[in-house]
């Protein structure tokens, strides 16, 4: 299956959340604290389309959305953080290489948009995801940063954008 990235349009909310609502509970996420409770899900189009941030889909050969990530700034974090936030995958897109290229452009992205640090959240259980942020170089944290009302989250890592 070949996959690629492009920015999120409107017409991709409904599979985008779908992709959300689908995935984290796959990894125990689905309870109070976790991102498939924030508003955006059902307007990810439009939560992004904000200034500082920016949302891409990944889809594959036939147009179908299967996964994505974005960026914006960090809630209640210091001027000049970002968060990568809601980068999730179905089973059939991970391991197909995409997700580094596209952390790697969303980190370009954030640079670009003068952001100097980007700040991610995760949870135990994600291991192939937090290898993955390692080795594109993000650092582990020993606590939460920002006020992004995910205490669900156990896992947190940031990345300096230099």
């Amino acid at each position: 299956m070949a996959l690629s990235f492009r920015p999120i349009r409107p017409e991709d909310d409904p599979a985008v959340a779908e992709v959300i609502r689908t995935v984290m509970p796959e990894f125990g996420a689905d309870g109070p604290g976790f991102a498939i409770h924030d508003p955006e899900v059902g307007h990810m189009s439009t939560a992004y389309a904000r200034p500082g941030c920016t949302y891409a889909v990944v889809h594959d050969e036939a147009g179908r959305v299967v996964g994505g990530a974005g960026l914006a700034p960090l809630e209640g974090g210091p001027e000049g953080v970002c968060e990568l936030k809601k980068m999730y995958f179905l089973k059939e897109a991970r391991g197909k290489g995409v997700a580094e290229p596209l952390i790697r452009h969303l980190l370009a992205e954030a640079k670009a948009l003068g952001y100097h640090t980007c700040y991610l959240e995760t949870l135990t259980g994600m291991e192939a995801a937090q290898a993955l942020y390692r080795k594109v170089g993000f650092q582990a944290l020993c606590a939460p940063m920002g006020a992004t009302g995910h205490h669900g989250c156990d896992r947190w890592f940031s990345k300096a954008l230099v």
